[in-house]
């Protein structure tokens, strides 16, 4: 999003997770029927963000979605009524168990229904959004060498490009990155932890469901009889190719979920970017405001970037403290 009075470029670094990932902003945790850390602050700023960013480049960014959780028992009908009672959830979950009637989907005892979810098409976004930076000589599409960059405590050059700051926000591509000086998985501390997730895509022309459906795993309607479903975690994995192994546990998940015979189609990966307390990572890990960080945003990046990214401006522009839960120097050296 463009700011006023501001200049600045973006590039690209590394593939990331987010092309991959299945943009589905939930605000809840539907495995435990608890809201999602910080909930209310990143959906409120999320949609601001995305609604302003849409006006930019002249197309819709989210989508209303309805989720359905699949209620494994009667106890589970009773947690989940019992969770939309409580204040946070009860502006999110409804407090109604869903009669199921589609035949293709096994919930005998019902369905929990969310609101105020939203669903997104990352890889499309992304495409967009640079073909609109691009326009306005705001992007470089290239591998970026470390080794081109010069710092000094007030200004950066990298190449031809000079700069006050720079901003790594890399995913998981961050642990090739010479200045990120934190332990990362599967040596030291295990700080910064890479997070393997594969999705499959399936053809399933009898489902015929609209909502995204969860259970052991989620399943979001692609159209066209396409679903994407997943995902798997694979910790301490920062290898990118897909594996039989994902495909088989996800398809095997995906059978105690749907009645209906599926095909799959496609299978796509990428690494989660995760932090050994939860985390983000946010703000600079030494003295100067030269160099930053936004990173560790987990499975929920598209809710939390617009927030995290508003704390880390504030911290550079304008002197604002980062909170210090999502402060990177936590784990400085």
């Amino acid at each position: 999003m463009i700011t006023a009075n501001l200049s600045w470029l973006l590039t690209v670094l590394n593939k990331g997770a987010t092309k991959a990932s299945g943009g589905v902003l939930n605000p809840t945790v539907l495995k435990r029927f608890t809201p999602a850390w910080n909930t209310v602050e990143f959906v409120l700023k999320a949609a601001t963000f995305y609604e302003s960013l849409a006006r930019d480049i002249g197309q819709q960014v989210l989508s209303g979605v309805a989720i359905h959780r699949i209620l494994a028992s009667v106890e589970e009908q009773n947690n989940w009524m019992v969770a939309s009672d409580k204040e946070i959830l009860s502006r999110f979950l409804s407090p109604k168990i869903v009669k199921n009637n589609n035949t293709a989907i096994s919930a005998p005892f019902g369905l929990g229904a969310v609101t105020q979810a939203s669903i997104m098409r990352p890889y499309n976004l992304l495409k967009t959004y640079q073909d609109f930076l691009k326009k306005q000589d705001q992007f470089i599409e290239a591998q970026f060498d470390y080794q081109e960059l010069i710092i000094t405590k007030t200004a950066v050059q990298y190449k031809d490009i000079k700069a006050t700051k720079i901003v790594f926000a890399e995913g998981s591509g961050v642990v090739h990155n010479p200045y990120f000086t934190i332990d990362v998985s599967p040596h030291g501390k295990k700080v910064f932890v890479g997070n393997k997730g594969e999705y499959i895509i399936i053809k399933a022309p009898e489902l015929q469901s609209e909502a995204i459906l969860k259970g052991p795993v989620m399943v979001i309607p692609l159209g066209d009889d396409l679903y994407k479903v997943g995902a798997s975690y694979g910790r301490d994995d920062y290898s990118t190719n897909a594996t039989l192994g994902a495909c088989e546990e996800i398809s095997a998940k995906l059978s105690k979920m749907i009645s209906c015979d599926f095909s799959v189609v496609d299978q796509v990966t990428g690494i989660r970017p995760t932090v050994k307390d939860r985390k983000p990572l946010v703000g600079c890990l030494h003295s100067t405001k030269s160099v930053s960080f936004l990173n560790g945003l987990g499975t929920r990046g598209l809710t939390m970037a617009p927030s995290l990214a508003g704390h880390l401006y504030d911290y550079l522009e304008n002197d604002v403290q980062i909170p210090e839960l999502i402060d990177i120097k936590r784990f400085a050296l």
